[in-house]
């Protein structure tokens, strides 16, 4: 038997190939479409845990031309995440009804991977914990990121070795104001900053595209994993990673923070 590595033996292709198991039926021709996508969302969702965590390691080194570089690499994968909901846009909703019901209860609320996400870069709604069945090794992940300072913390820590004051709220707002006044002194922390505000707004972008799929699908019902579906949704699209970020626009140009 020949033993040398081939593409397939190497990505593991037959194994990934087996893995999309339609429950329908008979056998609903869109269910695979549905699952092979939030597959490879879920793939995507593994690859920016990787990015980000190399971004946090990269900050902490004040390597922030690293950074950028996987910043790049972050929004142009939050790009191919938020295009992936056309391709869903292609099943109608009555084809969806046919086999949605055969998912319950499980959702894409209760994607781990997602949670992670949210708790490295700084949002932690904790209480959506209790409706996410878990083994202990995804219950040690989430707990390890909850455990461990956010995105946010990292780059509040790089402000204040740099003489910025990173004080939530005021304090860091107008060290923020500086660096957008001043960008031509500051010009990596400004690069970065954008970057920054690019991340958070392109997942805004993907929630929100994600609500208007979700109500185009099925409206106002509950969501399959018992959330409100749609309106839960919509709720999320006050999250914001980087507050301070998006407050500070309201005050450049002025003389001072007021």
């Amino acid at each position: 038997m020949d033993d040398r590595l081939t593409y397939s033996s190497y990505l593991k292709v037959e194994e990934l190939l087996d893995l999309q198991r339609r429950l329908s039926r008979p056998e609903h021709h869109d269910e695979m479409l549905f699952i092979v996508i939030h597959q490879v969302y879920e793939l995507w969702f593994k690859q920016l845990l990787h990015e980000l965590d190399a971004t946090i390691e990269a900050l902490d080194r004040g390597e922030l031309l690293r950074v950028s570089k996987y910043f790049r690499r972050i929004h142009t994968i939050q790009r191919l995440l938020e295009s992936q909901v056309d391709i869903l846009e292609t099943m109608t909703p009555q084809e969806f009804n046919t086999f949605r019901d055969n998912l319950n209860p499980a959702s894409g609320f209760q994607s781990i991977q997602f949670r992670e996400i949210e708790f490295l870069s700084g949002v932690r709604r904790t209480e959506t914990l209790a409706h996410i069945q878990m083994d202990d090794a995804q219950r040690a992940r989430l707990d390890a990121r909850l455990a461990a300072p956010s995105l946010y913390d990292h780059v509040k820590a790089l402000l204040a070795r740099r003489g910025f004051a990173s004080d939530a709220g005021a304090p860091l707002i107008e060290s923020l104001r500086t660096i957008y006044t001043h960008a031509d002194d500051h010009y990596d922390l400004y690069l970065l900053l954008e970057d920054l505000i690019e991340f958070d707004e392109r997942f805004l972008l993907w929630r929100g595209r994600h609500v208007r799929m979700v109500e185009r699908m099925i409206g106002q019902r509950t969501g399959t994993g018992g959330s409100s579906g749609a309106k839960y949704l919509q709720g999320t699209l006050e999250s914001r990673f980087f507050p301070e970020l998006w407050e500070v626009r309201s005050h450049l140009g002025k003389g001072a923070y007021a």
